[in-house]
């Protein structure tokens, strides 16, 4: 008997009541779209999704910073994904700026070495690449390199979710790639069953069904069931990298309010290469003023399908929400794979 079919079958045993458990990782969502994993599942199972798509995450008052400083004449550089996330005066694919796709931070600032222009890497990320960026910046950067730091911190957003109750969870799959750098020890102050799980569909199966026995004991712990690349220290070279160069601050998320400590910041001895601070930039709050469902998607408290634009005015060839945009985003994984809801 294949092991996830066996999984299945425990899981059907003993999912007895509705649970309702919330991944944050664009990639669990992606690998449970692609094998249509749901339908091993008993209907009073529920997966939610939840803010693990850095770019869906990102506000539209970060996205109008980077727009600014294309509108001035400087080369801007960032991930593919986050070319058509819109701003409130366009997207960095259509303002007509000098906006260049590169695969990490180190590339933009090759780039920068090779010219006297001013070049600002646009940092998006969890405690996944972060470091790297860490890295980069201690690694003594041309003068005219400089940085705008959207990184997020997952735990403080998970507090929020958990004191809101909107989403009614009963337990979290915690990101795999997330934890293979920072480790599983914070999340251990969270009085839900939490297991952390790697991206297979196998993975992804026994991380629910652990989550499932913790629920049905009435106990909640975090368990580990991708040992073959976390450990609960994590990575402590690439913390101590990364909390080096940068410090917690309060941050906006997309759908969020302001979650303290969820931000990263450079610290003072880095702020040379801040672009806010070099530009005088600084991000403003700015109103939703479309139908789009992303805050709730990412609250995990709807699905691609309850959006009336989803499919029809909103598509990943003309996105109007982030989470349409992105590859990690719900919408664009539930576009491209068919998933009903």
């Amino acid at each position: 008997m294949p092991i996830a079919t066996e999984i299945s079958r425990a899981i059907q045993e003993l999912a007895d009541r509705p649970f309702s458990f919330m991944h944050i990782c664009g990639t669990h969502e992606a690998s449970i779209a692609r094998s249509g994993l749901r339908s091993l599942l008993p209907r009073n199972l529920k997966i939610v999704m939840g803010p693990g798509c850095p770019v869906c995450i990102t506000p539209q008052g970060e996205i109008d910073c980077a727009l600014e400083l294309a509108s001035r004449d400087i080369t801007l550089a960032t991930y593919g994904d986050l070319l058509r996330v819109p701003g409130t005066k366009g997207s960095l694919e259509s303002c007509g700026g000098d906006v260049r796709v590169v695969q990490g931070v180190h590339k933009a600032m090759e780039m920068a070495r090779g010219t006297g222009k001013e070049m600002v890497f646009i940092s998006v990320g969890f405690e996944t690449t972060a470091p790297t960026v860490a890295a980069t910046l201690l690694a003594d950067p041309p003068e005219n390199f400089s940085i705008l730091s959207f990184h997020r911190l997952v735990p403080p957003a998970m507090g929020w979710l958990l004191s809101q109750g909107e989403a009614k969870l009963d337990g979290f799959i915690l990101p795999g790639h997330v934890c293979t750098v920072s480790g599983y020890a914070e999340y251990e102050q969270f009085p839900v069953p939490q297991v952390v799980a790697g991206f297979l569909p196998e993975d992804i199966l026994l991380g629910l069904l652990m989550l499932l026995k913790q629920a049905r004991a009435g106990e909640h712990r975090v368990e580990n069931a991708y040992p073959r690349a976390v450990t609960r220290e994590g990575n402590p070279k690439a913390r101590e990298v990364m909390y080096r160069v940068f410090e917690p601050c309060d941050a906006e998320w997309r759908g969020f309010p302001v979650i303290p400590g969820s931000g990263l910041r450079l610290r003072k001895e880095f702020s040379a290469f801040d672009a806010l601070e070099k530009f005088g930039l600084e991000v403003k709050h700015v109103e939703k003023h479309t139908a789009c469902l992303c805050d709730r998607v990412l609250r995990g408290i709807a699905q691609p399908t309850d959006c009336r634009l989803y499919g029809k005015g909103c598509t990943p060839q003309r996105p109007i929400g982030p989470c349409m945009v992105s590859h990690e985003g719900a919408c664009r994984i539930w576009h491209t794979y068919r998933v009903k809801g």
